[in-house]
């Protein structure tokens, strides 16, 4: 449990508790539930807490329960989760999460369709609303000022984050969302400056760290990939070449880390981690929780310098003290891991193998 220096954090350890959508939030709001500041004070152990994706926009929304970070009332909100962490003695960023095209007439206001760089639906899965599972619909292309203004709403969100008290921001470029479909060849069919190229493929995501660095400081802000990784029907022809130059043009900036998904075929951090000369968060996403042998593995071949666990936290709000003693690591129970109330989310007890 080596103590680790991140910006002007001190970790205790190298365990990092990963973003994990939870949807408590009051749907009209976005408003975190009372009960937000509990889930991530129990958690404060985490060596940094990322939080779940919060919303730069209306339209950044991606399904019910959603927070997001625009209003008084959500900065407000957000203010009392992180006041209770820092009192439990923990670090907490928030994840600045804008979906594209994974959201739904049903979720966002006035029935407005999704949007996204291009008019490319999801073809083989449906999303979940308050309706239910539902098919896609196609989404709207953002036109050039559109994406330009979600650029400015990105750097607005991290200043109300770290308004609320937030240690810093994580940028969702990860997992199939908004900014991974304007790197992605499939989902990027756009003839304008954010399109065409793979340096303007790249254009939306480099100007949104920008922005967000130049709102709060490099060394406040974080950004998370997931390179080669298939999830949402997103398909990157050369994922290798994208995402070297991606880091090639980001690593100057002095960012406070580079959060690296391994998922696939591409092994990401073996050759991102060269190119890369700031903080490494590495972080699998399999369809199985990470074993805790796997992230020791990744630390102890210096693929990465903190690792961040998911499921594993939900219930095991004491992970970190748990994997230090050798204890036994509880399972989710996986019907309330999404919506609901106090059951199954902060109701999972410390050091004991069954949830209360």
């Amino acid at each position: 449990m080596r103590p680790y220096r991140l910006g002007a954090l001190e970790l205790p350890h190298r365990i990092a508790m990963a973003p994990m959508t939870r949807g408590r939030a009051d749907d009209l709001t976005g408003v975190p539930s009372p009960l937000t500041k509990d889930y991530y004070a129990q958690r404060a152990g985490a060596g940094l807490i990322v939080s779940e994706g919060i919303y730069p926009n209306a339209l950044g929304k991606g399904g019910p329960g959603i927070p997001g970070l625009v209003t008084d009332a959500q900065v407000a909100g957000w203010r009392e989760v992180t006041e209770a962490v820092h009192a439990a003695g923990g670090r907490i960023y928030a994840q600045l999460w804008h979906v594209g095209r994974m959201s739904h007439p049903l979720v966002l206001p006035d029935g407005q369709p999704p949007v996204a760089p291009s008019a490319v639906r999801i073809e083989g899965e449906q999303i979940f609303t308050a309706d239910g599972l539902v098919d896609h619909v196609t989404p709207r292309p953002l036109t050039t000022a559109e994406a330009e203004a979600t650029v400015a709403d990105f750097a607005a969100e991290a200043r109300n984050a770290i308004a609320a008290g937030f240690d810093g921001v994580e940028i969702h470029g990860a997992n199939g969302y908004l900014i991974q479909q304007f790197l992605a060849e499939n989902t990027n069919l756009r003839a304008d400056r954010y399109g065409g190229s793979r340096n303007a493929r790249l254009r939306f995501a480099i100007e949104v760290v920008e922005a967000v660095a130049a709102e709060v400081g490099a060394a406040r802000t974080g950004l998370r990939i997931s390179p080669d990784n298939p999830e949402n029907e997103i398909a990157e022809e050369n994922a290798q070449d994208t995402y070297r130059t991606l880091v090639d043009a980001l690593d100057p900036l002095g960012l406070a880390y580079l959060h690296v998904i391994e998922r696939g075929a591409y092994g990401a951090l073996a050759d991102l981690r060269p190119r890369w000369s700031g903080t490494l968060i590495g972080n699998f996403n399999g369809p199985e929780a990470t074993s805790v042998d796997a992230g020791e593995n990744v630390l102890g071949a210096g693929l990465a310098d903190l690792f961040s666990f998911g499921r594993h936290f939900i219930a095991n709000p004491d992970l970190p003290a748990r994997i230090a003693a050798g204890a036994a690591l509880s399972a989710p129970d996986r019907g309330p891991v999404y919506g609901g109330g106090a059951e199954g989310y902060v109701d999972y007890p410390a050091l004991t193998a069954s949830r209360v």
